[in-house]
């Protein structure tokens, strides 16, 4: 029997074989039959939304956690504004088969339909801490980006500069894409280990020193080793800023800034294409200033997170892995349980960000080419386009970011992933200067999506592993689709259409194929996100979390026994408290 928020939900278990058990809801208003509805249709009656766990079960056996998870929340109205008033999160088990699962995908996908306040009240919820959270990691987010598309903006002064063929150097592009899933592996483990800071930092220090090797670069093998070494540590920023950004933040805030924190990358491709234009082949030193320019903002990056603490949610977690005697044995206990319960829920992660990268490069990196190729762009107009649509992007993923937490992570997601599947004929077909509209909107959806991954993954991700899963997830994802613009490029140039009049250059039908590919992915990443679980508003506290529950043996956080003297169950020794106060600092 579980007991939270003065209600009192009891498990019944069915037949052992692809068994469901059923839940009985009690409270002061009375009892509530097992069968009378769905259990992932109820609502409570004072308008809070239940928590759910699901698990799956073949022949008795569990198959994977999942499901859907709501932090039971009442809001009030107080001094003007909402207050978020949590209460104790329950969790409900629900066994079921494959099958029965399936028969869930369509009632759980019905807008919750909750309140959130304006977008500025939002905003004002965050303190000033939290803020400083947000900021040092959408700065790094940005320049991470902005240091990963220095490459695609000077391959025809590399290609140069090394007498190498500008296919030869995008495999400086391709080797960041294939070493980014060893940098989120490497310092998403140390950041849940060690804490969010010191890895964030290294991360940064890597980038100084990568950047600035790049500049001195005299052959093409020095190009790509540092290129390499690069996609470590871009690898290794994107969960920890998540969690940086994102594990403090106000629950009722949390789509809102998702979707403004994934659009720093977008923000870093412009910042990357104005200081193209201003330092690369407008010294005597030709592109080197450019990498030597991206070098310098780290710097300050570092000072920035050096100034800030451990997140109050990590800091929690520690405390408890001090009261259980040894930091690093229950962080491996944690793993063992966070694989052994969710290993399914984390592969369907991996498939997810599959397709949700499909998206982005699909329609993302042979776009310029399709404009220049097939449709005789100018250099400059190619640039306003690119423009227009990445600031459709910085929109769409702020916007639909603080959509999904009124209609859901999962009806956010596939009723942009629709609207976008309908513009991709304008966005392929039409060649005038009217395709900046297009361009605007096609890219507001595909970045509308993404805006609102951050705190999708998250709230998916087991609670002592956010760091490395959100960032393994997205980064073997990339990898996944890293031949995305090499899959179009080689499908359109079967599609050749009449030479270039003015050079004589082959063009191809580049726009075709990238409507079909893009309508192929958005089916995939629509079916996926329609049969994948929710966790929205899940609760980040350790009293929710069950993994480390189960190491423990006990309540852990808020509920667990404290006397006095601020001992937790009587384990925490002098030595203990010393590492706790380092953590916090």
């Amino acid at each position: 029997m579980i007991t939270g928020c003065g209600d009192t939900l009891s498990i019944i278990s069915a037949a052992p074989h692809h068994s469901i058990e059923r839940v009985t809801k009690s409270s002061a208003g009375g009892a509530r039959d097992p069968t009378s509805a769905h259990p992932y249709d109820a609502h409570s009656e004072n308008g809070s939304l239940p928590s759910l766990q699901l698990e799956l079960r073949h022949g008795g056996h569990p198959i994977v956690m999942s499901g859907l998870i709501m932090a039971e929340t009442n809001h009030a109205e107080k001094n003007g504004s909402l207050e978020e008033q949590p209460t104790i999160e329950s969790q409900r088990k629900v066994a079921m088969s494959p099958g029965e699962y399936l028969g869930t995908r369509a009632t759980t996908l019905k807008p919750p339909m909750n309140q959130a306040p304006n977008p500025i009240k939002l905003l004002m919820m965050l303190t000033r801490k939290q803020w400083a959270f947000f900021a040092v990691a959408f700065i790094a987010w940005s320049w991470d980006a902005f240091d990963f598309f220095t490459v695609s903006l000077t391959v025809e002064q590399l290609a140069e500069e090394f007498d190498k063929t500008k296919t030869d150097i995008t495999w400086g592009i391709t080797l960041v894409l294939m070493f980014r899933s060893v940098g989120s592996i490497l310092f998403g483990i140390a950041a849940d280990r060690y804490g969010r800071k010191w890895p964030f930092v290294l991360n940064n220090i890597l980038f100084i020193i990568l950047e600035l090797g790049t500049g001195f670069c005299n052959t093409y093998g020095q190009f790509l080793a540092c290129r390499a070494l690069f996609g470590i540590a871009m690898g290794g920023l994107y969960g920890n800023a998540a969690a940086t950004a994102l594990e403090d933040c106000p629950e009722a805030a949390r789509g809102l800034i998702s979707g403004m924190l994934q659009q720093g990358y977008a923000f870093g491709y412009l910042l990357a294409v104005v200081f193209a234009r201003a330092l690369v082949d407008t010294t005597s030193h030709g592109w080197r200033p450019y990498y030597w320019f991206a070098a310098c903002p780290p710097v300050l990056i570092i000072a920035f997170r050096l100034m800030l603490p451990e997140t109050d949610a990590f800091i929690a977690r520690q405390k408890e892995r001090v009261a259980m005697g040894s930091i690093t044995g229950t962080f491996m206990k944690e793993g063992k349980v966070a694989l052994k319960r969710h290993w399914l829920l984390l592969t369907y992660m991996v498939l997810l960000m599959a397709g949700f990268n499909f998206m982005s490069h699909g329609s993302q990196d042979l776009y310029p080419t399709m404009l220049s190729n097939q449709y005789n762009y100018s250099p400059n107009a190619v640039t306003v386009t690119q423009v227009v649509a990445n600031l459709g992007a910085i929109t769409g993923g702020t916007t639909i970011g603080y959509c999904s937490q009124i209609f859901g992570r999962r009806f956010s997601i596939i009723i942009v992933s629709i609207i976008g599947g309908a513009l991709l004929y304008p966005y392929t077909f039409v060649s005038s200067s009217a395709v900046n509209a297009a361009a605007f909107f096609e890219q507001f959806c595909v970045q509308g999506a993404w805006g609102v991954i951050p705190i999708h993954l998250m709230e998916l991700s087991p609670g002592a592993f956010r760091t490395f899963v959100v960032g393994t997830s997205y980064q073997l994802g990339n990898l996944v689709s890293s031949a995305s613009s090499t899959i179009e490029s080689t499908i359109g140039e079967r599609y050749p259409l009449p030479p270039n009049p003015k050079t004589g250059a082959s063009r191809y039908e580049y726009g075709r194929v990238i409507c079909i590919f893009m309508g192929a992915v958005y089916a995939y990443v629509i079916l996926l996100t329609f049969l994948g679980p929710e966790y929205l508003r899940r609760s980040f506290d350790i009293e929710h979390d069950d993994d480390l529950r189960e190491v423990t043996g006990r309540p852990v956080g808020a509920n667990a026994t404290v006397d006095s003297h601020g001992e937790v169950n009587g384990k925490e020794s002098g030595e203990d408290a010393k590492r706790i106060e380092k953590a916090e600092t």
